[in-house]
């Protein structure tokens, strides 16, 4: 009787263990939708953009509700495009186990819930916000999903397109703040729209075949020698260079930042070089980490320095 007693205790708990266990892989996979790395470096960068744009002290019930409306987007965005490239993903051994190629969620639910978050995030910009980071946030929202990830696997130009969505964060920040678009505001984004290259080229060259099972044309996939590949990452990265001294040029930022654009640029380059003459996997994963603390660096030595 005890043995028996203990059985239906045991077999109780486990079923009720089963339901939250499902809950909580659910949530985990909706999250993974979200892509949340990304959301983060969006969510900051146009924090930046906002408090730059602050004429007179920081509002930060605004900043507060800006950042809200553009995580809500972006985590949209992410979803959206999970649910159009899961067939991709599905080829690829670095997105395999994502939620839809791995079928832990159905293409339906990744579709509404994309499809709820933007739209949230849309009508929160427009009563929250202004109405020209709702157009903007609009701008990004579609160049993003219905012309560059279509064009992934039709052109290497789709990196290019890619870009301005992707330069959008600052600006959209710089917009909820000021209310209008400004030469400012037009520097951040470009900061922004040179980084992506050799960021994103590091990624390329690192998982180039993964891109080639899929038939995304990456420019390290049709030209496997990393020649071009190389080029590209130091001319863009020297681009840089002087595009990010431009705060100080305009009294956006002081002499703090420029010295500390200076020494991150410099070595900024460094990886970059290393990456274009050496050509391998582990010099592109140095120059993707030194992308990565490129950026919130430099914009945080802006906002400190403003």
């Amino acid at each position: 009787m005890e043995s028996m007693a203990g059985r239906v205790v045991d077999n109780s708990l486990e079923t009720v263990a089963r339901p939250r266990a499902a809950r909580a892989a659910s949530i985990s996979d909706y999250s993974e939708l979200t892509k949340p790395r990304i959301t983060l470096l969006v969510a900051l960068t146009a924090a930046a953009g906002y408090c730059l744009g602050s004429k007179a002290g920081i509002n930060y019930f605004g900043l507060l509700n800006m950042v809200v409306g553009v995580a809500l987007l972006s985590s949209g965005i992410s979803a959206l495009n999970q649910y159009i490239e899961r067939d991709l993903d599905r080829l690829m051994r670095r997105t395999e186990l994502r939620p839809l190629p791995a079928g832990r969620l159905s293409p339906l639910r990744a579709l509404l819930f994309g499809s709820g978050l933007s739209l949230v995030a849309i009508v929160y910009l427009a009563f929250l916000v202004n109405p020209l980071t709702v157009a903007l946030g609009m701008a990004t929202f579609a160049s993003y999903l219905f012309l560059y990830t279509p064009l992934k696997t039709r052109t290497t130009l789709s990196t290019v397109l890619g870009a301005f969505p992707g330069a959008m964060p600052p600006l959209i920040g710089w917009v909820a703040a000021r209310g209008a678009v400004t030469v400012e505001a037009w520097i951040l984004f470009a900061i922004l729209f040179l980084w992506q290259f050799p960021h994103f080229l590091a990624i390329a060259w690192m998982y180039r075949d993964d891109y080639a099972r899929a038939g995304i044309k990456m420019l390290p996939v049709v030209e496997p020698s990393g020649r071009v590949t190389g080029q590209q990452i130091v001319v863009y990265t020297l681009l840089l260079l002087p595009v990010s001294l431009l705060p100080a040029a305009v009294h956006l930022a002081g002499p703090v930042y420029l010295a500390g654009a200076i020494v991150l640029g410099m070595a900024f380059l460094y990886f970059s070089l290393r990456a274009a003459f050496m050509k391998t996997a582990w010099q592109a994963r140095r120059l993707l980490l030194a992308s990565v603390l490129y950026l919130p660096v430099l914009f945080g030595l802006m906002v400190l320095d403003r």
